[in-house]
């Protein structure tokens, strides 16, 4: 996911998004918990996507 893709998606989308990424975050993070996470690059990668989404929304709501 890239900010170029954010940047054109309205606040509810963004919301939306957010959301969704903070609950794979947390099943994500149960995972490694329980050592059932084999990939464990997963988890920078959805940190990434939700500072990227943040980043975006704060933006959005700047215009």
């Amino acid at each position: 996911m890239n900010y170029i893709d954010l940047k054109d998606k309205s606040e509810a989308e963004l919301i939306a998004m957010l959301k969704e990424k903070k609950i794979e975050l947390f099943t994500l993070n149960a995972k490694q918990r329980t050592m059932q996470l084999t990939n464990t690059a997963e988890l920078r990668v959805a940190k990434k996507d939700i500072a990227r989404i943040q980043t975006a929304l704060t933006a959005a709501r700047l215009k």
